[in-house]
């Protein structure tokens, strides 16, 4: 899992980062660290080894959205971090207890356990971040804001990789976040939002992560506008 430090308070660990990177954050805290998404399967020995050998201990874990390239070493790493606090919005809380019923039904023997995390709402606070709503990629998507640097954690209301694009445009160098995105004008606003922000630093699920990024999100965010109102009013 490649490794990349910015600023004083913020790592980013990328799987794959040559085919198909996904992106996890490591944000550090007075008491440790808080980790941001589960990557993809297979993926907690790697980020656990991380925050090692960074000489920290993941103290919480707080989700952007439910997709699978973002919870999918998500039982590994409660196991392995028990003492560490879960947080997510009450959509992803909803959907991920869906799914876990629905495997319980099928499985019962093999069925995850229940989670009880902390659920969280635009303006709460995890360690230094702020919770901020960003929906449209997902209907349960939320981004996180550093109030000390001004760090934004995206989820995939951007991607960088191929280009900064918002999510739902569609990027054919690396596509698959548009082709996830179950609401592109509601993307769009969502976009906007975090733009109003005026983040320092952002940092998406997908691609690398830009410093003084203002310009380029206004980029996109003009792409985005263009397709969203080219597009059929069915669609």
């Amino acid at each position: 899992m490649k490794m990349t430090k910015h600023g004083g308070n913020l790592v980013q660990l990328t799987r794959f980062p040559l085919l198909f990177p996904v992106n996890v954050f490591l944000v550090r805290e007075e008491d440790g660290f808080t980790l941001i998404d589960a990557a993809v399967s297979g993926s907690a020995p790697a980020i656990i080894k991380a925050a090692n050998a960074l000489n920290g201990e993941i103290v919480r874990l707080a989700l952007t959205h439910a997709h699978s390239d973002h919870i999918g070493s998500l039982d590994a790493l409660i196991a392995a971090l028990p003492n560490a606090e879960l947080a997510m919005s009450a959509e992803t809380a909803r959907l991920l207890a869906e799914d876990r019923e629905a495997k319980a039904r099928k499985a019962p023997d093999k069925a995850p356990p229940a989670l009880n995390p902390r659920v969280l709402s635009p303006g709460a606070r995890v360690g230094s971040l702020e919770v901020v709503a960003a929906p449209g990629h997902s209907i349960d998507q939320i981004a996180f804001l550093d109030a000390r640097d001004r760090t934004l954690i995206a989820g995939d209301a951007f991607q960088t990789r191929g280009g900064m694009a918002v999510s739902g445009t569609v990027n054919w160098s690396f596509p698959f976040p548009a082709f996830a995105t179950v609401d592109k004008a509601q993307a769009l606003e969502t976009a906007r939002a975090l733009r109003a922000l005026e983040p320092a630093r952002l940092a998406v699920g997908h691609g690398d992560v830009r410093t003084s990024p203002s310009a380029a999100m206004d980029a996109a965010i003009r792409v985005a506008k263009a397709k969203v109102q080219k597009a059929p009013a069915h669609a």
